[in-house]
């Protein structure tokens, strides 16, 4: 009798009690739709804005057959963070992506920065305040110059990021981005550069994409929440990036090294800044990042050779 090959459990966990729950949704439905059916059977498991898991015995059991793997695709705080991470692993669940520690580094932006400067990865200079800190605009100008970007150590999708120009400018950013997290930073603003993405693959031995290029509409000064996903118009993806090959053989060996060195796994989109002197630097690592049909790195895969 032929043997019958028994089909992998694939639970999606998705939503998530965060401000990016809706970008989460539109990631899971384009996961779904794309995942080999023939491979897999798909559990959906959604988390609710309040924090409620919805189908959560899916976990102990579904039709008598244990859950084989996670893939989390929550964007942001509890999800992306290192918390789910931590439970499936206490869990025992195997799952794609980075785990507890590489999560947590990812995502907090001041740590990942200080890593990053260890490893002599070039990035955007900047400052770390926390909530109680004496804020002092002046003395923070003299560093950094004007204009400045003000965002939350912890979060994604742009979210609570705002550009500086001026004094008024800076206290209405600090306290948007304390919304959002008690730690935030304060990055010299780049201003004639372009914004390159590349895409990481792998486990023991990773593998980077060819390079793609987010290009901002003229009425956005920067790639914000509602460039990326309220303006239809608000920033176009040209992929591959029109850029030298040397450029993006330096680029994809920096995404790489920046994969290991903030103890990623599995995945992640790494993002740069290319100035017009050709300096790159690096803006920052998503180890989850969208998978929207518009979304960067499947489409970076899928020009790579990679299907979605």
């Amino acid at each position: 009798m032929k043997k019958i090959n028994k089909k992998l459990k694939i639970a999606l966990l998705f939503g998530g009690k965060t401000a990016e729950h809706e970008v989460s949704l539109m990631s899971a439905q384009n996961v779904e739709k794309a995942i080999n059916k023939d491979k897999y059977d798909v559990v959906l498991v959604k988390i609710d804005k309040n924090g409620k898991w919805l189908n959560l015995g899916a976990f102990a059991e579904y039709k008598n057959k244990k859950i084989d793997a996670v893939f989390p695709i929550l964007h942001g705080s509890y999800g992306e963070d290192g918390t789910v991470q931590g439970f499936l692993k206490l869990a025992g669940v195997p799952f794609v992506g980075p785990s507890v520690l590489g999560s947590a580094v990812g995502f907090d932006k001041d740590v990942q920065k200080r890593l990053l400067n260890e490893a002599g990865i070039p990035n955007t200079s900047f400052i770390t305040i926390r909530k109680g800190d004496k804020i002092s605009f002046s003395n923070i100008k003299k560093i950094l110059k004007l204009p400045m970007i003000v965002k939350p150590a912890n979060s994604g999708s742009s979210i609570g990021i705002s550009k500086v120009e001026n004094e008024k400018d800076f206290n209405n950013a600090i306290a948007e981005a304390f919304k959002f997290d008690n730690k935030i930073i304060i990055e010299k603003f780049i201003g004639d550069k372009r914004e390159i993405e590349c895409a990481v693959l792998g486990n023991e031995n990773p593998k980077a994409s060819i390079c793609g290029e987010v290009v901002t509409n003229e009425k956005h000064s920067f790639y914000s929440y509602e460039a990326k996903y309220i303006d239809e118009k608000g920033a176009r993806l040209e992929i591959p990036a029109k850029i030298p090959r040397s450029v993006q053989v330096k680029i994809q060996k920096l995404a790489v090294k920046a994969f290991k060195v903030l103890e990623c796994e599995g995945l992640s989109r790494v993002d740069f800044f290319l100035l017009k002197n050709g300096e790159i630097l690096l803006n920052e690592i998503n180890t989850i990042p969208g998978f929207t049909n518009i979304s960067m790195y499947p489409r970076l895969w899928q020009e790579s050779g990679i299907s979605y």
